[in-house]
């Protein structure tokens, strides 16, 4: 009998990031969580270890290099397989280009493109040797970007051209990968009903959002697909006169 799935999950102590712990440890995922708040990622391991799965926590900060680099030796630290690796992390600001600050370009690029990069990089051969053990279904990365990565948002430049190289890293991934059984697939969704996205919630109302349940039963579902399915990208948006809007 295999033993479980395994899965490494940053930005896991709220948002999507925690419904998709939530509804991989329904399943049974050995889980590795990891968040910036220690507190909010020891909540989310407690609550989700009460529901008999076997869930670790690592903070870490995916700004800084130092802590991506200790959140890949834990993951080798459980194991040498790795079957999803779910990169929720991330970071926004608004604002017009006009007198935008570069500090806040730089944190956005550092956390939504850089870490993401350096996160896979090392991991990979976790990612392959995993692929390598269930070859039927092989390894999966999936990236939460942005429909701001894909149609241009005003006040958002800065964060839609994070989430547009994350999206183009993942279909490059796929590219390099695909042949190992390391397939990357970005989440492109439109308005989700998360704290990141209540300085809208006068114009566009939670309850009119996509729900981060919505998230979560895609990525359990590309886990289940076979590992000759790519999937590069996967456009969510609102419904409504345009399609091309979060």
């Amino acid at each position: 009998m295999k033993s479980p799935r395994t899965a490494l999950i940053t930005g896991a102590s709220r948002g999507i990031g925690r419904a998709i712990a939530g509804r991989l440890a329904e399943e049974g995922w050995d889980l590795l969580l990891s968040a910036r708040n220690e507190q909010g990622l020891n909540e989310a391991v407690g609550s989700l270890s009460e529901s008999g799965a076997a869930v670790r926590g690592v903070p870490a900060d995916m700004g800084k290099p130092g802590d991506v680099e200790a959140l890949a030796t834990a993951q080798y630290d459980r194991g040498s397989e790795l079957d999803l690796l779910v990169l929720a992390a991330g970071i926004g600001t608004g604002g017009p280009v006009d007198g935008y600050r570069m500090d806040r370009l730089d944190l956005q690029f550092a956390v939504n493109v850089r870490a993401p990069f350096h996160l896979v990089s090392l991991l990979l051969p976790a990612l392959r040797a995993a692929a390598r053990s269930r070859p039927e279904l092989g390894a999966r990365i999936v990236a939460m970007s942005s429909i701001t990565g894909q149609s241009a948002e005003p006040g958002l430049a800065a964060y839609g051209a994070t989430k547009a190289a994350l999206t183009r890293f993942c279909e490059t991934v796929t590219t390099e990968e695909g042949g190992n059984g390391v397939l990357a697939t970005a989440f492109a969704p439109g308005y989700v009903d998360t704290d990141m996205a209540a300085w809208v919630h006068e114009s566009i109302p939670p309850g009119q959002m996509m729900k981060t349940s919505d998230v979560a039963e895609l990525t359990l579902a590309l886990t289940r697909l076979s590992r000759w399915a790519a999937v590069p990208a996967i456009v969510m948006t609102r419904p409504g006169p345009n399609l091309h809007r979060a």
